[in-house]
């Protein structure tokens, strides 16, 4: 079982930068793929990006590509999110996603029935 914490959300203006930080504890981490989705208000839990862990693959939805970033330390059991050049429309709770070991070594799963474990999210919030 592992149990994932996000934190590093909040408030700010449109074009700047935050990092989400989601640690993990139980479970074997460093064999976990692990991911971000993000959900607005009234719209449903979508894809931001993630890392698998056999290989370091990432992927990242079209809107966030060349904006975010993930990356993970093993020795810490910890997944970030930096995002650059926020946008208005990138306000919502922010989740960090666990695969169970083992699987998913080397694609990135971008669909929220993939995962395994769940945070309990954190709120972005951009102003324009």
């Amino acid at each position: 079982q592992v149990q994932l914490v996000e934190s590093g959300g909040g408030l700010v203006q449109a074009g700047g930068s935050l990092r989400l930080s989601c640690a993990a504890s139980g479970g074997t981490f460093s064999r976990c793929s692990m991911g971000w989705f993000r959900q607005a208000p009234g719209k449903e839990r979508e894809f931001v990006g993630g890392i698998s862990w056999g290989d370091l693959n990432t992927s990242y939805q079209d809107s966030v590509k060349g904006r975010f970033t993930i990356s993970r330390d093993n020795a810490k059991r910890t997944v970030y999110l930096q995002m650059n050049m926020l946008k208005p429309e990138d306000t919502a709770v922010y989740y960090c996603a666990a695969t169970r070991a083992g699987s998913w070594s080397t694609v990135v799963a971008d669909t929220p029935r993939t995962y395994d474990y769940w945070g309990q999210g954190t709120q972005v919030t951009v102003s324009s």
